[in-house]
């Protein structure tokens, strides 16, 4: 018996608009996560990573832990304390940083590269991510306590305007 004659089937190929150029062009939704930056858009000077370093430790709240340990537990405790945490975030920092550095890679790709692949990169991400929400609520909390003793503004109110001043800064840069 002889099989009926094969017509091809009729595909129909729909053109879709790719939005990627217009995403990756704004500096908000790129911020090479996912690829190896090149040696040659790593243009920053030494003195510009120690800056951009020394000034992410001067958040409001820091002052604020400091200050607790200190009523609470005496200047020698806090002193030493504060030594140690200091000492272990520097060890542990080291030799990311300067691998970082070295090769223009973010945490993303080392976890990756580590061998924890892409679930382990997404782990850390939500990690950072939840840091950051932590010490923005923080922070909040801070400057609305601030926004109440100089202009008495009750601290619900502070939260929110703290809130809102706070996110344009963060995703378009100080």
């Amino acid at each position: 018996m002889a099989a009926p004659p094969h017509t091809p089937a009729v595909q129909s190929i729909v053109k879709i608009r790719r939005d990627y150029n217009s995403w990756v062009a704004r500096e908000t939704m790129e911020d090479y996560a996912l690829r190896y930056t090149p040696q040659r858009f790593r243009r920053w000077s030494e003195w510009r990573v120690a800056n951009t370093a020394f000034g992410a430790a001067s958040f409001l709240i820091l002052e604020a832990v400091g200050a607790t340990l200190l009523v609470q537990y005496g200047w020698a405790n806090a002193f030493w304390a504060i030594l140690a945490t200091g000492l272990i975030i520097f060890l542990a920092g080291w030799p990311i940083s300067v691998y970082a550095a070295r090769y223009g890679v973010d945490m993303d790709l080392l976890t990756r590269g580590a061998g924890f692949g892409y679930i382990g990169s997404t782990i850390t991400s939500l990690i950072y991510a939840s840091f950051t929400f932590i010490f923005f609520a923080l922070e909040a909390a801070v400057m609305a306590y601030a926004l109440e003793l100089a202009l008495g503004i009750p601290p619900s109110w502070g939260y929110l305007v703290c809130a809102l001043v706070v996110i344009p800064l963060v995703t378009h840069g100080v």
